[in-house]
């Protein structure tokens, strides 16, 4: 991989990597967790499974099933397809270019990755464990999918790190949902700066330096506001209908299950 992409080759993927494929001309990324022999494990929007935004990015979102030209012998019809699934890594990739996501990466290269949703500062866990939260959540479920909170890349990040947000109202661990949050953020925060100076070059540093500065707080292994889950203990926690994940007062990610 070089250092503004994280494009591989089929014969690079370990059961346990975290992958993702562009969609809809690089608007946005479908991400899974390849579990071996062909397979991949991802969160997908389906019917009746998941909770729009309600705005267009929802016809974006359409984007993030797998979806082929011909029938696939393998995989389930796409009608049938919601939820937490596992398809070939052909119906993952939907004529897309496989790439991967790269996890304890330092602050530098972070940031010459302007673009989120392609690495992570975390660390990931072990690979077999990995695997393990994957096909847990195949068989239970990841809850209901929310672009902004409970996406396909959330998904990924904690089956790799099983970190959760603590708190329901803040966004997930998705960097692609940070980044459009980041962008918008970036340009009203520099538009002060048109009271001290109508430098063109300026404010176009500012807004990148607040923009680059909103990713690297939001990121998930900088966050404070997350800790580390089991996923036994994450799917009963679904199943009684409650997405805040921690009671206890100060928890931190090192106070964690390890799976």
């Amino acid at each position: 991989m070089g250092l503004l992409s994280n494009r591989i080759d089929r014969g690079s993927l370990k059961p346990g990597d975290h992958i993702y494929s562009w969609r809809n001309a690089y608007v946005y990324a479908h991400h899974g967790i390849y579990v071996g022999d062909d397979k991949v494990i991802h969160f997908t929007r389906g019917q009746g499974q998941e909770v729009g935004t309600g705005t267009v990015l929802d016809v974006l979102l359409l984007s993030s099933g797998p979806a082929r030209s011909q029938p696939c012998s393998t995989c389930a019809p796409l009608e049938e397809h919601h939820g937490v699934v596992s398809s070939c890594l052909d119906c993952f990739l939907a004529g897309g270019v496989l790439y991967r996501f790269e996890y304890g990466v330092t602050p530098a290269l972070f940031l010459a990755k302007a673009r989120g949703g392609t690495c992570t500062l975390a660390v990931s866990d072990p690979n077999d464990i990995v695997v393990h939260r994957a096909t847990y959540l195949l068989n239970n479920g990841f809850g209901c999918y929310n672009v902004f909170k409970n996406n396909c890349e959330d998904f990924a990040i904690y089956c790799k790190t099983s970190f959760l947000v603590v708190e329901q109202g803040t966004l997930g661990r998705s960097g692609q949902a940070i980044s459009i949050i980041g962008g918008p953020l970036a340009a009203v925060l520099s538009t002060p700066l048109r009271l001290v100076t109508t430098n063109v070059y300026g404010m176009t540093a500012a807004a990148i330096g607040v923009y680059c500065a909103s990713r690297y707080a939001a990121d998930i292994g900088m966050r404070r506001d997350v800790v580390k889950v089991a996923v036994e203990d994450l799917t009963a926690r679904l199943a009684a209908g409650r997405l805040q994940v921690v009671e206890a007062v100060g928890a931190t990610p090192a106070l964690a299950a390890n799976r």
